[in-house]
C-alpha cells in the first residue's frame, strides 16, 4: 500500500517577475532566502509586498491591503496567490485555478517600498494539487493532471475527504498535498497531517 502523502498548508503568497521585483524595490533587487520550502529550489524570501485590493462597497473610499511574502525564485509571470477568506477581505476576485493558469483571473495592486505594479490578472486561488515525481506517481497508479479523492486526517477528530485534487507530475517535485489556510482550518489540519489517496 503506497505511503500517507504530507499535507501542507501553503498561506498566502506573491510570486512576481525580476521586472516587477525591481519597480517594486529598486533596480538590481534580488530575493534573498528565509526559509527553504519542501519543493526543491523552492524559498520564503526575506521580502514582502503590500497587495492593494478594491473596496467594493465605496470605490472612493479607502482600499483594503496586506503584506504577503514573496517566494522565489522569480518566476516568468506574477501571480498572487490567496484564499476565499483573503479574497473578500481585500474585495479581489480570485477564481480557483492552477498554478500558472492565469489568463483572464483577478486584479489587484503590488505596492513595494520603491514603486508600484497594477496587474491586471495574476490573482487566484491555488487548486489543491499533491506534487509527484513520476516515479511516486508509478508508485500511487496516477496521471498527471487527474483529479483524485484525498482523506486527510486532522486533529481532534477531524477526518475529511477533498475531491477536485490534481496530480502534479515533475521530477523537480517532492511527494507532498499543498491546501490553502482556509483547507486546513476546515480539516484542523495543523501540525504534522498526512492522507491517502482514496475511492469514493
Amino acid at each position: 500500500m503506497p505511503k500517507p502523502i504530507l499535507v501542507e498548508t501553503s498561506a498566502r503568497h506573491v510570486h512576481v517577475t525580476q521586472e516587477t521585483l525591481e519597480i517594486l524595490f529598486g533596480k538590481g533587487h534580488e530575493l534573498e532566502v528565509r526559509k527553504m520550502l519542501s519543493q526543491p529550489g523552492q524559498f520564503a524570501s526575506t521580502d514582502k509586498v503590500e497587495v492593494v485590493g478594491y473596496n467594493k462597497k465605496d470605490p472612493n473610499g479607502p482600499r483594503p491591503s496586506a503584506a504577503l511574502s514573496i517566494l522565489g525564485p522569480v518566476r516568468s509571470a506574477n501571480q498572487v496567490e490567496v484564499s476565499f477568506t483573503d479574497a473578500r477581505t481585500l474585495g479581489l476576485t480570485a477564481p480557483v485555478r492552477e498554478s500558472g493558469d492565469i489568463a483572464g483571473s483577478g486584479a489587484c495592486t503590488l505596492r513595494g517600498p520603491a514603486g508600484e505594479v497594477e496587474l491586471k490578472e495574476g490573482v487566484i486561488i491555488a487548486k489543491r494539487h499533491i506534487h509527484m515525481t513520476p516515479e511516486d506517481a508509478k508508485e500511487y497508479g496516477v496521471e498527471n493532471g487527474e483529479i483524485v479523492n484525498v482523506l486527510v486526517k486532522g486533529k481532534g477528530g477531524r477526518c475529511t475527504v477533498f475531491g477536485d485534487t490534481v496530480i502534479r507530475v515533475s521530477p523537480k517535485f517532492a511527494l507532498a498535498m499543498h491546501i490553502d489556510t482556509d483547507e486546513c482550518n476546515a480539516s484542523a489540519a495543523f501540525g504534522e497531517v498526512y492522507g491517502e489517496i482514496v475511492k469514493l
